[in-house]
């Protein structure tokens, strides 16, 4: 039988670290498999494995186990960094929005501080603080809830079948200027899993049971 031709160069002085350094996990893994059908080829002829065939096959698999330690450690540093983060974002999101309302607060009082003396500016040695009218008129809603619906912008969130129900039920213009007011589209997955259950096909979609990898 022709013994398939280890693909790895292989010293014996070389440690099983060296090994999980230089190669990915599946060039360890294909070496693996070929030291294998190496070791049943040998077996099969002559009785036995070579003592060079097994001592490279134990030090792929420590290779391979050191590859493993290495890709989880990874994965765990990974996750916490990307946790750590998520948190830090969040807490320089609190930190600017409160730093917008201190920036606020104190512009209304320098403009009420300069209306309530009838002054334009003030001016210090490095900087002047102007009242400047705006360029276009402000809307001061004093109570948000007495807006009638005609005077809000809504956003909201439909399931697509309901979508469909209320244009089809508008009259054309008005379903134009609905459909034209969308920000945006996307596919709803309960949906679409929930139409395939039922019998049905869905064009651009698949339903498919994935895996996950999962550090422990």
């Amino acid at each position: 039988m022709a013994t398939s031709a280890p693909l790895i160069p292989f010293e014996k002085a070389a440690s099983p670290a060296g090994f999980a350094g230089e190669h990915s996990l599946l060039e360890l893994d294909r070496e693996l498999d070929m030291l294998l059908e190496q070791i049943e080829d040998e077996i099969e002829e002559h009785g036995q494995a070579s003592q060079e065939a097994m001592e490279r096959f134990e030090v792929f698999c420590k290779a391979l186990n050191v590859k493993v330690d290495r890709i989880g450690r990874y994965l765990s540093l990974m996750e916490t960094r990307a946790g750590h983060c998520r948190k830090e974002a969040e807490r320089y999101a609190t930190r600017a929005k409160r730093a917008e309302s201190k920036i606020d607060r104190t512009k209304s009082m320098v403009l009420y501080y300069l209306n309530s003396r009838d002054l334009i500016q003030l001016e210090s040695d490095e900087f002047t603080l102007r009242r400047q009218k705006n360029s276009q008129d402000s809307v001061i809603v004093t109570n948000p809830e007495a807006i009638p619906a005609e005077l809000r912008r809504f956003e909201v969130r439909v399931e697509g079948g309901v979508w469909m129900s209320v244009l089809q039920s508008l009259p054309e213009m008005l379903a134009k200027a609905l459909q034209a007011a969308v920000k945006s589209r996307e596919p709803s997955n309960s949906a679409i899993k929930q139409h395939v259950a039922n019998g049905g096909t869905v064009d651009g979609a698949e339903i498919k049971r994935l895996f996950h990898l999962r550090v422990v």
